[in-house]
């Protein structure tokens, strides 16, 4: 099961592994004060397309698929993150405000999709 998480709520025991998916670190937590198994800023959109995005949910469905176009150029920035998911759960831990128009909730889709059809 993959899973989303803003970095800010607690860790819980049902996270499984904890991957940080942001380009950038969250505001306001040091670095040894997140646990996290992994920080896969590489899987994150490109500073371009984060920029455009803005999380305006109008431009949602162009992010998803330009933001798909890009994890498809660089499928090592993910796959570990799909093998990961294959071994157990997973938590994709995000920093932005808005809990459905984030880079963690299309990675998750994007990943899900690879699992249904079993792409490594």
């Amino acid at each position: 099961m993959i899973k989303v998480k803003r970095v800010y709520e607690p860790p819980s025991s049902r996270d499984g592994r904890r991957f940080l998916v942001d380009r950038l670190w969250p505001r306001g937590i040091k670095r040894d004060a997140l646990p996290r198994d992994g920080w896969q800023k590489d899987a994150a959109p490109s500073d371009v397309l984060r920029r455009w995005f803005a999380h305006d949910p109008s431009r949602w469905d162009t992010f998803q698929r330009r933001y798909a176009a890009e994890l498809g150029r660089r499928p090592e920035t993910w796959h570990p993150l799909l093998e990961a998911s294959r071994r157990g759960d997973i938590t994709l831990l995000y920093s932005a405000r808005d809990p459905d128009y984030n880079n963690a909730v299309a990675l998750k889709s994007y990943l899900e999709a690879r699992l249904k059809k079993k792409i490594s």
